[in-house]
Order: structure tokens, then C-alpha cells, then sequence
């Protein structure tokens, strides 16, 4: 086989179909971009799940001064600070108890919120009280048992379980994640029905062509293979694309999701490879396969 006429082939067909090229290799790099965005985010929610997971803690609020809760009559004394944590330890739901104190609070609170100094000067370290950050072995199943115990004892202001705050973000970013991907589905289908109208064309512009190509006893697939690179080019272009989106979408869009966490639960770049990757073989089996089987279908007629 001629390399230089298969691509002189190819080069024909782009541009004989140029607009129907350029309109296959847009819908090719949104649906890759946003197809891979879905994916980005799988990793992001799996990465920040795994993360927090492991750090997850009941955080038990003793009561202070100006607690405006009811049940406290002033702060927690030392003695009522101490039966709390020795009821905590005794059950078995509980991995460690940590006492943090209103200082200790204050200057994680000032750490946490460092961006925000306006927001930093409104609060006075007697605005946070001290508490007792509650490890749990199973805190999907053993935070109900703990806070049942904990809720109404005294000294006790409050009790927050920081998995179900982190949760409301979770459900967020899956959200976010599956309309992105149904999205993205939808574009793929797009995708395939505009391949293979391309391919249509582009064969059916040169049927008289590939029809003598037969008489003299070409092969199926020395004619289809134009068609084929022509379908698969496209693709790689559309991917080509899509990875320059994909890129912004992780510099511009999750980097800046670290805004919310104290700690690196950011993506890698070796996640944002992969994901480049897979979106390459994905276009490339897209617009491969159907001009492959929509080529199949127009040779038997």
C-alpha cells in the first residue's frame, strides 16, 4: 500500500468535508473534556473521602462562659470535662479522645481561616469553646451510639459529627460529577451519529473513486483505510483539545478546591495523565469503530 496516496486521500476528504470535520472534532473535544471532567471528579471525591476518612472525628463541644445553650450553666469544670472522657474511653465505639483546648481551638480556627482576616478579627478566642475531638472505629455506624451518650450530659454544649459536614460537600461534587457525565454521554452519542454521517459523506463524494478502485480489484480494506484515518485524525484533534480543557479544568476549577481543607487532597498529575489518556483511547475507539462499521455497511451496497 502507497502511504503518499493514502494520505493524499485523507487530506481530500478533510477538506472536501471541512465543515463537517471542524463540527465532528468540536463535539469530539467537549464530549472528551467533559467526559473527562466526570472522571476528575470521581478522583477528587475518592481522594478527599480516603483522606478525610481516616481523620474523621465526633468533635464533642464542652460547654463555656457565653454558651448560649440552656443546659450550661457556665463553663465546664474540670471535674464534669474529666467524667466525660473517661465515659468516652470506657466504650468500645471509641478509638482516642483528644481534649482541645479554647486556645488550641482558637489557633487552629486562625489557621483554617487565614484568608479570611476580616473574619478572623470578628472572633474572640471566648467564642470557641474547648472540646473533646472523639475518634470513632466505625463512624458511619458508631457516631448515633456516641452521641446519644454525649448529648444532653453535662458540660456537654454540643455535639458535631464532622463527617456528616463533609458529606454535604461530597454531595456536591457527586452531583456535580453525574450531570457532567450524563452530559458528557449524551455528546458521545452526538459524536457517533456525526462520525458516521461524515464518513458517509466523505465516501459517498467519492463512490466513483472507490468504485474503480473494486474493478481493478482493490481490497475492502485498502479503500476503507482513508475513510478509517480519516475518522480516527478527527478524533485525535477533538482529544487534542480536550486535554488543553482538561488541564484548565484541573488548574482553574479543583486546585481551587483546596481552599475548603487544611491538608493536600488535591489531584496529581499523574491523575490528570491518566485521565488524558484514557479520553485519547476513548476518541480514538469513537470515531475508529463507527467509521469502521459504518464504512462495513456502505461496501455492501
Amino acid at each position: 500500500m502507497r502511504s503518499n496516496f493514502v494520505f493524499s486521500e485523507i487530506w481530500i476528504g478533510l477538506r472536501r468535508n471541512l465543515t463537517m470535520t471542524v463540527a465532528l472534532i468540536v463535539v469530539v473535544a467537549i464530549s472528551l473534556s467533559l467526559l473527562g471532567t466526570g472522571l476528575l471528579f470521581v478522583k477528587q471525591v475518592d481522594s478527599t473521602r480516603t483522606y478525610w476518612q481516616s481523620k474523621v472525628s465526633v468533635s464533642v463541644y464542652l460547654c463555656y462562659a457565653d454558651s448560649p445553650n440552656p443546659n450550661c450553666h457556665g463553663a465546664a469544670t474540670p471535674q464534669q470535662t474529666q467524667e466525660l472522657q473517661s465515659q468516652l474511653k470506657s466504650m468500645p465505639q471509641v478509638v482516642s479522645v483528644q481534649y482541645v483546648t479554647s486556645a488550641q481551638a482558637y489557633a487552629l480556627f486562625k489557621q483554617a481561616f487565614s484568608n479570611d482576616q476580616a473574619y478572623v478579627s470578628s472572633v474572640k478566642q471566648s467564642d470557641i469553646p474547648p472540646s473533646l475531638e472523639v475518634k470513632l472505629r466505625n463512624p458511619a455506624a458508631d457516631y448515633g451510639i456516641v452521641t446519644s451518650a454525649m448529648q444532653g450530659a453535662a458540660g456537654v454544649d454540643s455535639v458535631i459529627d464532622e463527617e456528616t459536614i463533609l458529606q454535604k460537600f461530597y454531595n456536591l461534587l457527586d452531583g456535580m460529577r453525574n450531570a457532567v457525565i450524563i452530559v458528557a454521554l449524551i455528546l458521545v452519542v452526538a459524536a457517533i451519529l456525526l462520525v458516521a454521517n461524515t464518513i458517509r459523506l466523505s465516501a459517498f463524494n467519492r463512490r466513483r473513486e472507490t468504485g474503480i478502485m473494486r474493478l481493478v480489484g482493490a481490497s475492502n480494506f485498502y479503500i476503507q483505510m482513508p475513510f478509517l484515518l480519516e475518522g480516527v485524525i478527527a478524533g485525535l484533534l477533538g482529544w487534542v483539545i480536550a486535554a488543553a480543557l482538561l488541564v484548565g479544568v484541573k488548574s482553574l476549577l479543583l486546585n481551587n478546591l483546596q481552599q475548603y481543607f487544611s491538608y493536600n487532597v488535591g489531584l496529581s498529575t499523574t491523575d490528570l495523565v491518566e485521565v488524558i489518556a484514557l479520553a485519547m483511547i476513548v476518541g480514538v475507539l469513537l470515531c475508529g469503530v463507527t467509521s469502521f462499521l459504518t464504512l462495513r455497511r456502505y461496501l455492501r451496497v
